[in-house]
């Protein structure tokens, strides 16, 4: 999992604490909520006044009756079953391993059916306008003659794809897999943080927390009326099948950049799923304009490229010359129209951070519809009044480079030195269209099993869109926690973790 969803919180210096939820009984305390503090953000359990809300009646009754004994078992329980499936993920940065196995929680978050209705209109507008967006800046350009999105901001980006001007592309589907990211503001609503339109991973461990969180607490999963999810891999095989005009026998091929991808579990385990092949680069060969992969009994055509390495790779005849993970030939082959290849090259200019600041205006310019998912308020450097504002506040503001992802290249303003700020405010004026800065928002907190009990920790969300013929989102969604207590960060690579999320049927 390594994009990023930053927690932007005002938790820093001491929030202020509220009486807990912590129970008195004839026996005192009640263990497993012995530390758990209620503060500023919203929590997901627990009403301000420290009740149990609804939707998480049942598994706070199945908790009351377990030992911490007992819940240690179960987590320890989790965890081996993510080893004995090599659920891992790479972290670059560390020269001591860079193999770990994901850090995984046995407590569930739940999200309400009004809750998801909600969250599903929401994503499925924003999918299709970004999709109605990229076809419009890599054909007519309506939106920048109009002047609803600056000329430079796409045509300076590193990730707009001058190779993909005019270039039709099947349903107008240039976003295929989308996994966008959600916290909770103060009042509760979900918000969007940013939207993953590259390559979103993260997929695979949301469908593994589904299979070790209803084996920790059965009885509860099956009282609650909690909607399946195991039927992503083929929604997802049913999309990438509908960007050919084929109907039987299309050749679908995973495209790893290998074994040492920090995702190349998830990668293996999708093509596993789906029943596809698991290629990298060196397998695949281009003859005339077709790619074919290499296998025992000779070459195989292969119809369409889930691809999982960013674009600058994908070709070294057209992009980067010095990538040994593509394919030479492959965009000659795509732009021929003989493979198709999800998601689209070129769709990062949509996610880039500056982009997201006018979703909500490519909304209401492409639909006539309100959104009906907020934004953060976001902040753009590049604009001299927002650049000052910046400048006067960081202390008190998440900066994030534009074309950075897993939490990388960013300044949480209250939790750095002065020094750092300094030095980060330095880096803004230099380069002042490669930042933008949010506000920093409280994200929500949920239970979630520390080995010592139950304790608050900041959450996020990741739904998957799948766009094609028709757009489909699985009713779940990766949840990633920030697994230290008062950690901002949730990404795997910097000390997160995941849970299970369960979406009710009513």
């Amino acid at each position: 999992m390594q994009h990023e969803a930053v927690a932007n919180t005002e938790d820093f210096g001491g929030p202020d604490i509220v009486s807990g939820p912590a129970r008195i009984s004839q026996a005192g305390i009640d263990p497993p909520y012995a530390a758990y503090e209620l503060g500023k953000p919203y929590d997901e359990m627990f009403a301000p006044d420290g009740k149990v809300r609804g939707p998480y009646a049942a598994l706070d009754s199945r908790l009351s009756t377990l030992s911490l004994e007992e819940l240690v078992r179960r987590q320890q329980s989790c965890e081996q079953s993510f080893l004995h499936q090599g659920i891992t993920f790479t972290v670059y940065s560390d020269n001591r391993a860079t193999e770990r196995i994901i850090p995984t929680d046995l407590l569930p978050r739940i999200i309400t059916a009004a809750e998801w209705a909600r969250l599903e209109a929401g994503l499925t507008q924003r999918i299709v306008a970004l999709n109605l967006f990229l076809r419009d800046i890599y054909t007519d350009g309506r939106v920048l003659k109009d002047g609803v999105i600056p000329r430079q901001l796409i045509y300076g980006s590193k990730h707009y794809r001058r190779e993909m001007r005019g270039l039709p592309v099947p349903h107008g589907a240039y976003v295929n897999i989308c996994g966008s990211d959600l916290i909770r503001d103060e009042t509760g609503d979900f918000v969007v943080l940013e939207d993953n339109l590259r390559v979103p991973s993260g997929v695979s461990y949301m469908l593994a927390n589904r299979d070790v969180a209803r084996r920790a607490f059965p009885a509860v999963f099956r009282s609650m009326g909690v909607r399946p999810i195991e039927h992503y891999p083929l929604e997802l095989l049913a999309t990438l099948r509908s960007l050919t005009p084929f109907t039987e026998d299309v050749s679908i091929a995973v495209l790893t950049p290998g074994v040492f991808n920090s995702a190349y579990f998830e990668h293996a385990f999708l093509a596993r799923q789906m029943g596809v092949e698991l290629v990298e680069g060196r397998d695949l060969l281009v003859n005339d304009n077709v790619v074919y992969t290499r296998t025992t009994s000779g070459l195989k055509r292969i119809d369409v490229i889930y691809r999982r390495i960013d674009d600058d790779f994908v070709d070294p005849l057209i992009f980067r010359e010095d990538s040994a993970l593509g394919v030479p030939g492959l965009f000659n082959a795509y732009r021929a129209g003989n493979v198709m290849i999800a998601n689209a090259l070129g769709t990062g200019v949509a996610d880039d951070k500056a982009v997201y600041a006018y979703v909500p205006r490519l909304i209401r310019y492409y639909l006539a519809e309100e959104p009906i998912l907020e934004n953060v308020e976001t902040f753009l450097c590049r604009e001299e009044t927002s650049l000052h504002h910046v400048l006067a506040n960081l202390d008190k503001l998440v900066v994030k480079a534009v074309g950075e992802s897993g939490g990388y290249g960013m300044l949480v303003g209250p939790h750095a030195t002065k020094q750092e700020r300094a030095e980060f405010a330095e880096k803004i004026k230099s380069d002042p269209d490669n930042y933008i800065a949010q506000p920093t928002i409280q994200l929500s907190t949920a239970p979630t099993f520390v080995g010592n009990g139950v304790e608050a920790r900041h959450v996020d969300l990741r739904p998957f869109i799948l766009h094609g013929a028709e757009t489909k989102i699985v009713p779940g969604a990766l949840t990633r926690v920030a697994l230290r207590r008062g950690s901002l960060v949730v990404n795997s690579s910097q000390g997160g973790g995941s849970k299970d999320t369960w979406v009710l049927s009513q």
